[in-house]
């Protein structure tokens, strides 16, 4: 820049009162965006739509969304929902500011239609999703205004499932959840709860499930599953309404033939089969557990033997109990399904030394193994101080509902025990940690037990009630705990 303009606009400045800090640099400027500041938490803002929500007489193809900074869209198939529930799913683009939606199907006359976007705008800075945003419009003179909320909990576990979605069927008959598509259809938020609205009054059913393939059917008794036992009739006095979902026991597996060796295996594979084999004909020893707790025995369970593999041959009078003087004891013994485990079932008392005595050519395997020597194991049952008592008392239990408490870990029911009166007594317990619930067990089998839709009576499933607290036995302690549901 040449230094008598430079002197110019200085002297400029200075006459016209301007206050400034002017560097002048010679050559090109580079641009620096500012720095630092907070960053942006909020969603995009829609500044015009075309048409307009709740338009009535709708007979467009097409509904354009304007906001005021650029937008992106995120799982549109995952998060759009259209009601009702269209043949073909409108597109949905989306470029710099805008949002353009085209309907594909006809639209059926004097009918209200939604448009629940989910998070599937955000915007491009932050990815700032626009939640809650709904597009109404009308194909006739008015808007639907009739409203259907409820909440759907999991039988089993009488916990919520915020992966299900709710169905609307005009068609009462039952194939209809398994072969057409819902006339309406929502979400369940974080809590379990739905809500429909802008719904035409009339009489529908409804269910609940986890449709995972997204084809808004029943298609596996597997799914998570819900129905309501008589149809809803919408209206201005419809009440809340509330699912019990479950899923049908998976049939038992069978276990398929077993190949007898795989072609193209490396010449290192083989070798290594080579010396696995010659080590096990070398080791004939029948190998196996017992579930001992460093030669322990648990006064509340038997005591049982484990094997790799199936027995094809055991002689329960070459397995001895005894006491510690080698004095033979009655015991009963059991086999499970598998032939891998045998129990041995007696009163244990507290504090007492046993012997477990396998005699040589006790077992065999399909292998030809088998116990190649006398074996003794000894063993001390445990005291009565490595158990504490446990005292339930419940408040506003009905008893005439079958109540079975549950006490479960991991998800999984370990123990479960019939609530006949306001207490319940367990002496001896191992310490441990435990969630509860009360199951209400309809058919008193004290088992959990699902539902029966498509045979007839129709059942609904046992319902599961959680309990909030949770359960820490303790060790050599009068545990108490106090259950009101």
């Amino acid at each position: 820049m040449p230094a008598g303009f430079s002197r110019l606009l200085l002297s400029l400045l200075v006459a016209t009162g301007c206050c400034a800090s002017l560097v002048l640099v010679e050559g090109c400027a580079n641009i620096v965006p500012p720095l630092g500041g907070p960053k942006d938490t909020l969603p995009p803002v829609i500044i015009a739509l075309t048409p307009g929500d709740s338009s009535l007489h709708f007979k467009e193809k097409k509904i354009v969304i304007n906001f005021d900074e650029y937008v992106q869209l995120d799982n549109v198939q995952q998060n759009l929902i259209v009601s009702p529930t269209p043949k073909s799913t409108p597109s949905v683009e989306s470029r710099l500011k805008t949002v353009t939606v085209r309907i594909k199907d006809t639209l059926e006359e004097n009918t209200t239609y939604a448009i629940d976007f989910g998070k599937a705008i955000r915007d491009v800075n932050e990815n700032n999703p626009l939640k809650n945003f709904r597009y109404v419009f009308s194909t006739g003179n008015y808007l639907d205004s009739m409203q259907l909320e409820g909440r759907v909990l999991v039988a089993e576990t009488g916990k919520k499932d915020s992966t299900l979605i709710v169905m609307l069927h005009r068609s009462q008959i039952d194939s209809a959840v398994v072969k057409e598509k819902p006339r309406y259809w929502t979400r369940v938020d974080s809590t379990g709860h739905f809500h429909f609205q802008n719904l035409q009054p009339g009489t529908y059913a409804i269910y609940a499930l986890k449709d995972e393939s997204g084809s808004l059917r029943y298609m596996n008794p597997e799914q998570l599953f819900a129905f309501a036992d008589q149809p809803v009739v919408v209206d201005k006095n419809v009440q809340p309404i509330l699912l019990w979902a479950y899923a049908e026991a998976p049939p038992a597996k069978t276990p398929g033939p077993t190949a007898s060796g795989a072609q193209g295996g490396s010449n290192r594979d083989s070798r290594s089969a080579r010396k696995k084999e010659k080590e096990e004909a070398e080791d004939r020893r029948l190998r196996f557990n017992t579930s001992l707790e460093s030669n322990m025995q648990d006064l509340l369970k038997p005591l049982s033997l484990n094997f790799p593999d199936s027995l094809v041959r055991i002689d329960s009078s070459k397995l001895l109990l005894t006491d510690e003087k080698f004095k033979p004891l009655p015991y009963t013994f059991l086999r499970d399904s598998t032939g891998k485990k045998f129990t041995i079932d007696y009163t244990w008392p507290v504090d007492q030394a046993f012997k477990l005595i396998l005699e040589k050519d006790m077992a065999a395997d399909s292998l030809g193994k088998t116990i190649t020597r006398n074996d003794t194991i000894a063993f001390r049952t445990m005291k009565e101080s490595d158990y504490g008592s446990i005292r339930f008392r419940f408040s506003n239990l009905d008893s005439s509902k079958h109540p079975v408490l549950q006490l479960l870990q991991s998800g999984k029911v370990i123990y479960h025990y019939k609530i006949t009166g306001k207490e319940l007594l367990i002496r001896r317990f191992r310490p441990a940690e435990f969630e509860l619930s009360v199951l209400f067990d309809e058919n008193g089998n004290e088992k959990w037990d699902y539902g029966q839709f498509f045979l007839q009576p129709r059942r609904q499933p046992e319902k599961v009630q959680p309990i909030s607290r949770k359960l820490t036995v303790k060790g050599n302690w009068d545990n108490e705990v106090d259950i009101s549901l």
